[in-house]
């Protein structure tokens, strides 16, 4: 570890010399702030929205259920108590399911897809009704009528015990369904998680072009944060800046899915190389600290999950520290080795695993934790590693990478610091990034310079 870091101070001083660091490495991007990136009102949002759900139902979801090798999915959820994927198959502008809604996916003999609701207040494009009334039981028996018309052999139900997203079948709706069925169609109801998987981790064409716009909003409104637009140093606290996070993007109409946090790391503080984070909240944030943000946002229905660095400069000092530089490399290094392990079929088990590999051939200190992104921050797909598990993962890490899947590429590495008589400072770096099946590419770029508080 000694030698690596020594090797990359080097390349920075060397770097610096030639004028050449403040080009950032590969796929790395310096976004100043969020104020030259336009947010739609809610008002314009429902018409792109609802074209790219459109598309998904046209095209990904018959390629879906022939995949996975489903007749006919159902979605039946209530009012207060929706099905977590329901969100991400209706049209906008919609709050909630109204009293019992019904959605029925046949998939036809040439492939494409029947979208038919039975409800009792019709969706409208692009569905169709197949019934519409006030009564309960007769909307049962027009479910039951309507599966025993279409005759499909394998019914998908949202009925999982691994995948929180396909469990949102509730045991009372599923009661009334066995009820409302003929045993003979009831025997065909079998799980829909892998379908659910595959349609909430796939992103199409039209969600890829719209992504860096979204991405690089959270990242717009990190950098208004980690700099003097907000911090005094001696006088501004973690919270304080967190707290700057979340107006700022109620500010934008931006929905936040999780409260924005900040921490920070000063010498003599202390990080062990087995401490799993190291860092402190609630603090006033001084001169010569490391702070460090966690931010999630919802756009255009796409989630993001966004992790990244400042530094204070001291008293006398004009840039970050080569240290700092070094230690920043380390973390894109530990980066580079995980998403050269991408490969389409691989697990997320094996990718951590060939993570893992690189990073002790190379004596580095690091951690993975990353997760796929999309409908929802923490979405299913492969997991790849856990803070708390650096071993293999249970059914979720078993899941293999798909071609155009997202990702927050999240971990962390830990770097001795001279300048802090050799105590460790944690990088700890999280990217959104898009695997389309031959390379990884941060959707908005990658943090590779830190953000500076002077």
């Amino acid at each position: 570890m000694k030698t690596l870091i020594k090797t990359l101070v080097a390349l920075a001083l060397t770097s610096t010399q030639a004028g050449a660091w403040a080009q950032p490495a590969e796929q790395g991007r310096v976004i100043a702030n969020a104020d030259n990136y336009s947010v739609l009102s809610y008002q314009d949002r429902i018409g792109p929205e609802n074209r790219m759900l459109t598309t998904r139902l046209t095209e990904l979801l018959p390629q879906l259920m022939a995949e996975t090798e489903l007749d006919m999915w159902l979605v039946i959820n209530r009012e207060y108590a929706e099905d977590p994927v329901y969100y991400t198959l209706v049209p906008q502008p919609t709050f909630a399911a109204r009293r019992t809604t019904m959605l029925v996916f046949n998939r036809l003999a040439d492939g494409t897809i029947e979208r038919l609701s039975v409800n009792r207040y019709p969706l409208g494009e692009p569905y169709e009704s197949a019934w519409a009334g006030g009564e309960l039981d007769a909307q049962w028996q027009a479910l039951a009528e309507l599966i025993a018309d279409k005759d499909p052999q394998r019914i998908g139900i949202n009925v999982s015990r691994d995948w929180p997203v396909a469990d949102g079948l509730s045991h009372g709706l599923h009661q009334r369904l066995k009820e409302a069925l003929p045993e003979s169609l009831e025997q065909r109801l079998v799980s829909a998680e892998d379908l659910i998987v595959r349609w909430v981790e796939t992103r199409t064409a039209e969600e890829i072009e719209v992504y860096p716009q979204v991405v690089s909003l959270a990242r717009g409104v990190i950098a208004e944060a980690f700099s003097n637009r907000v911090i005094t140093p001696g006088v501004t606290t973690t919270q304080d800046v967190a707290w700057y996070i979340r107006e700022r993007f109620a500010e934008l109409q931006l929905p936040v899915w999780f409260m924005p946090y900040v921490t920070l790391q000063r010498k003599g503080q202390g990080c062990t190389d087995e401490q799993p984070f190291c860092g402190q909240s609630d603090k006033t944030i001084q001169r010569g600290d490391v702070i460090h943000t966690d931010v999630g946002i919802c756009y255009l229905k796409l989630c993001t999950d966004t992790q990244e660095l400042g530094y204070v400069l001291n008293i006398g000092e004009t840039d970050v520290p080569d240290e700092l530089k070094a230690a920043m490399a380390v973390g894109n290094k530990w980066q580079d080795h995980l998403t050269d392990a991408f490969k389409v079929g691989r697990t997320g088990n094996e990718v951590l695993e060939a993570t893992i590999a690189k990073t002790t051939a190379e004596s580095m200190i690091t951690s993975t934790y990353t997760h796929p992104l999309g409908f929802y921050g923490h979405a299913p797909g492969p997991t790849i590693g856990m803070w708390d598990n650096q071993g293999p993962t249970p059914i979720r890490g078993d899941w293999p990478l798909y071609t155009n899947t997202a990702y927050a590429i999240e971990g962390n590495a830990k770097v001795p610091l001279t300048m802090w008589d050799g105590q460790n400072v944690q990088i700890m770096l999280e990217q959104s990034a898009l695997f389309d099946g031959e390379k990884v590419t941060y959707i908005a770029g990658r943090q590779t310079q830190w953000h500076v508080i002077r």
